[in-house]
This record gives C-alpha cells, sequence and structure tokens, in this order.
C-alpha cells in the first residue's frame, strides 16, 4: 500500500463498485433485450415504409404524379389498395370493360353514398366513352337494386321459395326466347291489377313479392321495373345492367338480389369471370370509399386530383395517334 491509499476508502468503495459493475451488466443485458425485441419491429416498419414507398413510386410511373389522396391512405394500406386498383379497374385486359366497371362502380357509389367515387366513377366512366344516358340508367339500377332489396328483406321473404320463383322466372324467359310463348298482348299498365297482368305476361310467372307489393303503388314500381331493369332497348344493355345490380346487391348485402341479378346476369350472357369482377368492382369501390372518407380526403383537391388523371390519360391515348401521322 502507497502512503498516498486510503485502507478505509477502499474497503468503503470496494462494495459500490462491484454494485455498479453488476448495474451495469444489468442494464446492458436489459437494453440487448430490448434491441431484439425491437429489432423485428423496426425491421417491419423500415419493409412497410419500403413497401409504401414502392407503391408511390409506381402510382407516379402510372399516373404522372401521385394524387393527395394516395398520400392520405395509412403506409399499410397503400401497397395493396394500389395494387389491386391497378390489376383491376384500370387493367385493359379484364375480363370486363372499362366502360362497364367504371359504370359499375358508379352505381356502388351513388347508393353508399360516397361524393368521391361518384365524381371519380363518372369522370372514369365518361373517358371510357359512356354517356349520359348510360350513366343514368347505371343509377337507376343502382337505385332500383336498394329499392326491392328493402322490401324484400322487410316482408322477411322466404328464401327457398323465392329461389325457385326466380328459377321459374329464367325457365319461363329461355321459352319465350326459343320462341315456344305466345306473341305478347299490349296491355296498358294503369293500376296494380293491370300491373299483374303485364307481370305475367312478361316473366310468365308473377313472384310472390310482387303479388305482395301495396296494390295502389305496384303499377309504378312495376313500370320502374319494366322500363329499366328489363327493357331490350335501353342504352345499357341487360347483362350490364344485371351485373352492376349485383354489385350493388352484393355490398347493400341483399341474398335475395344477389340470388336474382347473378341468374338475371347469367340469363343475358354474363360468364363466371364477369360476374366475379362485377362483385371485386363492388367491393374495391366499397374500400376506397371507406378510406376516402375515413381519412376526411379534402374533396376540392381529390376533384382537381381527378381531373388531372383524366386529362393525363386523353393526351396518354392521343400519342399513338400523333405518332402515327
Amino acid at each position: 500500500m502507497t502512503h498516498h491509499e486510503n485502507p478505509d476508502r477502499n474497503a468503503l468503495t470496494a462494495p459500490l463498485a462491484t454494485s455498479t459493475r453488476r448495474t451495469l451488466l444489468v442494464a446492458a443485458a436489459l437494453a440487448a433485450a430490448a434491441f431484439s425485441v425491437a429489432s423485428p419491429a423496426l425491421a417491419e416498419g423500415t419493409a412497410r415504409d419500403t413497401a409504401a414507398e414502392a407503391a408511390r413510386a409506381d402510382i407516379q410511373k402510372t399516373l404522372g404524379f401521385v394524387p393527395q389522396f394516395f398520400l392520405r391512405f395509412p403506409a399499410l394500406a397503400l401497397p395493396g389498395a394500389w395494387d389491386e386498383m391497378k390489376s383491376l379497374q384500370l387493367n385493359p385486359h379484364t375480363a370486363l370493360p372499362g366502360r362497364t366497371k367504371e359504370l359499375l362502380g358508379l352505381a356502388v357509389s351513388a347508393q353508399i353514398p360516397c361524393r368521391y367515387c361518384i365524381y371519380a366513377h363518372t369522370a372514369f366512366a365518361r373517358l371510357n366513352g359512356a354517356s349520359d344516358e348510360e350513366l343514368g340508367e347505371a343509377v337507376a339500377m343502382a337505385a332500383m337494386t336498394r329499392h326491392w332489396s328493402t322490401y324484400l328483406n322487410g316482408i322477411q321473404t322466404d328464401e327457398a321459395k323465392f329461389r325457385a320463383e326466380i328459377a321459374k322466372i329464367v325457365a319461363s324467359v329461355k321459352q319465350a326466347a326459343a320462341g315456344h310463348a305466345p306473341a305478347p298482348k299490349a296491355i296498358v299498365v294503369v293500376d296494380g291489377q293491370t300491373a299483374l297482368q303485364e307481370a305475367t305476361q312478361t316473366l310468365g310467372y308473377v313472384p310472390e313479392f310482387l303479388r305482395k307489393f301495396p296494390d295502389g303503388a305496384r303499377a309504378g314500381a312495376w313500370r320502374q321495373f319494366r322500363d329499366v331493369q328489363l327493357n331490350p332497348h335501353s342504352a345499357l344493355g341487360g347483362k350490364d345492367k344485371e351485373l352492376m345490380g349485383l354489385g350493388v346487391a352484393a355490398q347493400i348485402p341483399c341474398r335475395f338480389c344477389v340470388i336474382a341479378h347473378t341468374e338475371f346476369a347469367r340469363l343475358n350472357g354474363a360468364t363466371d369471370a364477369e360476374i366475379n369482377e362485377a362483385i371485386a368492382m363492388a367491393s374495391l369501390t366499397r374500400d376506397l370509399s371507406t378510406l376516402l372518407n375515413g381519412m376526411q380526403v379534402d374533396e376540392p383537391q381529390f376533384r382537381k386530383d381527378i381531373d388531372r388523371i383524366v386529362k393525363g390519360a386523353t393526351a396518354a391515348a392521343k400519342q399513338p395517334a400523333t405518332a402515327a401521322r
């Protein structure tokens, strides 16, 4: 021991030094444990941010800019939402053409209702060649689907009986199309009874829900159904109208309407792929509507972004023609 050392002090500080070392070791162990727990979370966060950045980069490449509503989407939701939108709604090689998909999106949007989606699908439908008459009929099909869904569910329709009645109507229409039905007679619908008479002649059978409908209102309800959904001379073809009805029915949801519109769509020549895409477009519209409304996206800016997308797509469509001159 040197003359500088104090044995009493060394005796007092030795336990403290040992305790300090133990504290440091415990702290280091805890830090290591915390890092091992945090590392997956950090890695997951990095992967999430990277995926969102990649989605935004692809949006920029596809649309020419990143609309502000995409910037408002949660980072976890953006990559999948964009990928689905791009591969279904914006894909020119799907079973359904762009015009039908956008009109279907409009039909669903109108009865949610979603102001964002109505504006976007109207603009995109026009971009795909839809006329004002077709836009109106798409909305009318949505309205009628909600109308009959409300009534069918409200009167507690028996599903098994309803399925049988729809099958009977389909068989009757097929028989008429094959030329095995008498020529129709002109019936002027002025009340509930004449509505039933024309329905019997048109469908071959009057389903229970139409017979139960209030007599005083049945004429108007039948005429709307006849003039929009059953009209072979409307702007929209029968297949498109039934697929729009199916899309709306699927997301209400209304089992009765899903059953009817699926069978009527097939009767009008719809394939399983077209039916599946109609339902997928309806679900995508509800998905994006929920995000847009829930995130309280700025509506004036949203409209500007949609207009910019349409302007860019219109300009891009003219490029090949310009290059060919």
